[in-house]
């Protein structure tokens, strides 16, 4: 599914409107934005074939004892490598309401990125169920800033739902912060997991309900 060596879409992209989940991740730096010449570099240096370093294949994930693993998918958009993402959920999973319970998903990083710009990204995505009061947009956006961080190409960031109490983030197995607020989990999880994401195939895939070579 990736190659060892970029390819002329990898190195000299071109850009078109941006969107979903890709935007979360911020295409936007990798279309001539500073991030643009660390995203061509690292890519060289991908592996064959995706592994969660810290969950051995079919072990349940740390921070959701007894979990498995539900569905994967890697995202590309217009040939350029962004993510591959993966959701673990309990036994007892229901795919028709996928925010309401506890799951873990996590993010394998592509490309190096800002956290600051993941941070906005994800906002705006997370905009996209209905408008946001000023007061509570400001508030998600400051948490999230201060919790994600400057990514580089092999990162996870990955986010654990604890229904009733909100979302705990990780970096690269680290404890990065938490943000104890329901209505932002349940929307930032939406972002990937929800009707209304702009990226279907993606969500279909994660919840083991379609394919997962998900390419754009």
């Amino acid at each position: 599914m990736w190659s060892s060596t970029p390819s002329r879409a990898d190195t000299a992209p071109t850009c078109p409107p941006v969107r979903g989940p890709a935007l979360v991740l911020s295409l936007s730096l990798l279309c001539g934005g500073p991030a643009l010449a660390n995203a061509t570099q690292a890519s060289a240096a991908l592996p064959a074939a995706p592994a969660a370093a810290d969950t051995p294949q079919g072990a349940s994930h740390a921070q959701l004892p007894g979990s498995r693993l539900q569905g994967q998918a890697t995202l590309r958009y217009f040939g350029l490598r962004v993510y591959h993402a993966r959701l673990w959920t309990l036994p007892e999973f229901r795919t028709n309401q996928p925010v309401d319970q506890p799951v873990v998903l996590e993010l394998e990083y592509l490309r190096d990125l800002q956290g600051s710009a993941i941070a906005e990204r994800s906002l705006k995505e997370m905009q996209r169920a209905g408008p946001l009061p000023d007061v509570q947009a400001r508030r998600w956006l400051a948490d999230m800033q201060r919790i994600f961080p400057d990514v580089k190409a092999g990162d996870r960031i990955t986010g654990l739902h604890l229904p009733g109490q909100g979302m705990r983030f990780w970096h690269n197995g680290r404890a990065a912060g938490q943000v104890d607020d329901t209505a932002f989990a349940r929307l930032f999880l939406g972002i990937w997991l929800a009707p209304t994401t702009s990226e279907p195939e993606l969500r279909l895939a994660l919840l083991g309900l379609g394919d997962s070579g998900i390419r754009r």
